[in-house]
């Protein structure tokens, strides 16, 4: 599923190529004129800035990319622009994508999990390592991967208010897509000398839903794996673990919330949301998002967002196009820039614009 990925050095978890178990050849993006048509979608926020951050990068460095933008907010979706979006991605495979605001109005509905849900991206992959050069909390040597089931769980969207002042919200969990979730999870892990497995739960209070997922996961390892540990632990243990002895972490499967929280946390230990990168896999189709998913309303169109994790979600997307050349180039020159700390935003204790970030890695690039 995965090419495998070196641990022993600063490389990022970043050399991901496409699932042959998961996706088959025929539904690989095809190249025209020498080049790969990839869907953008900048999303709200600051999502324009850091795709714009990319999109400078990619220029600058001739990768053979071309862009079809499709601009869809939360602020403002129809179902034309939801449509646009899911079209462009059956179309051309692969997208690059912004966080979309997702209002707390009671009427509306995250377009994120509409896209997961439409054209079955079903795995969430985030990546939390430590960053040499950024300065963290006490912890060092972080190095864990979240697998995240994108598509349903508590993200089922199924309420209903059965009488006045009564909701029911409808938590839905399967065994086909536990199975699936495993899987790419334990695939995970072969490929890229991972050792094992924890899969993250509460099965001791939701006995059912949360119990399948439990015991699902372990099935899969003892069954198709019997290489890897497999382990479980109960989500609130796991979130105050993470804190205290991240190291302890290889990989985590975890069921929709759980991923959520557990990748806010990871951001926390390493620098913030804007190092952490993601992907989102299915069957068909692949988009590459920052891992942490913060849409950044209050610093929009202020030139101080941190681009990296954007950046190093794009490189991810260059690995699974096979282009590991530029994501070398790229990713190298990013995190030679982070290490210097000498040009960083504020978010990891620099003062510099995003546009000068950009342009301190072009400077590395050239």
């Amino acid at each position: 599923m995965f090419r495998q990925l070196a641990k022993t050095t600063f490389k990022p978890s970043t050399s991901i190529r496409s699932l042959a178990t998961a996706i088959n050849e025929n539904s690989l993006p095809k190249k025209y004129g020498g080049k790969y048509t990839v869907t953008l979608i900048p999303g709200d926020g600051i999502g324009k800035e850091i795709t714009d951050s990319v999109k400078t990068i990619f220029s600058n460095q001739n990768v053979p990319i071309e862009w079809e933008t499709v601009e869809l907010s939360g602020l403002d979706a129809d179902s034309n622009s939801i449509d646009k979006a899911v079209l462009s991605l059956k179309r051309n495979k692969v997208g690059l994508k912004g966080i979309t605001y997702t209002p707390n109005t009671p009427f509306a509905k995250s377009l994120n999990v509409a896209l997961r849900k439409e054209l079955d991206i079903y795995a969430s992959l985030v990546l939390i390592k430590t960053i040499p050069g950024v300065k963290t909390a006490k912890l060092q040597d972080i190095d864990f991967v979240l697998v995240r089931e994108n598509t349903e769980g508590e993200y089922s969207g199924l309420e209903h208010q059965s009488v006045p002042g009564v909701v029911e919200s409808l938590k839905i969990m399967t065994k086909f897509k536990t199975e699936r979730i495993a899987k790419f999870a334990f695939d995970f892990a072969v490929k890229n000398d991972r050792s094992l497995v924890t899969a993250i739960h509460k099965a001791n209070i939701m006995k059912l839903g949360d119990g399948l997922f439990r015991s699902t996961v372990k099935e899969v390892g003892a069954k198709f794996y019997p290489s890897l540990e497999v382990k479980d632990m109960i989500v609130d243990n796991a979130s105050m673990q993470a804190v205290s002895n991240p190291q302890q972490f290889d990989v985590m499967v975890t069921p929709n919330l759980y991923g959520s929280i557990l990748s806010n946390i990871g951001a926390a230990l390493i620098g913030g949301p804007g190092l952490v990168p993601g992907a989102n896999f299915g069957r068909e189709h692949a988009v590459f998002e920052p891992g942490c998913r913060h849409v950044g309303l209050d610093i929009k169109d202020q030139n101080k967002a941190n681009p990296t994790a954007m950046i190093l979600s794009a490189t991810m997307m260059l690995r699974h196009l096979g282009l590991d050349e530029y994501a070398d180039k790229i990713s190298n020159a990013t995190y030679a820039v982070l290490k210097e700390g000498k040009i960083i935003t504020s978010d990891i204790g620099g003062s510099a614009t995003t546009t000068e970030f950009t342009n301190e890695i072009l400077k590395k690039l050239n």
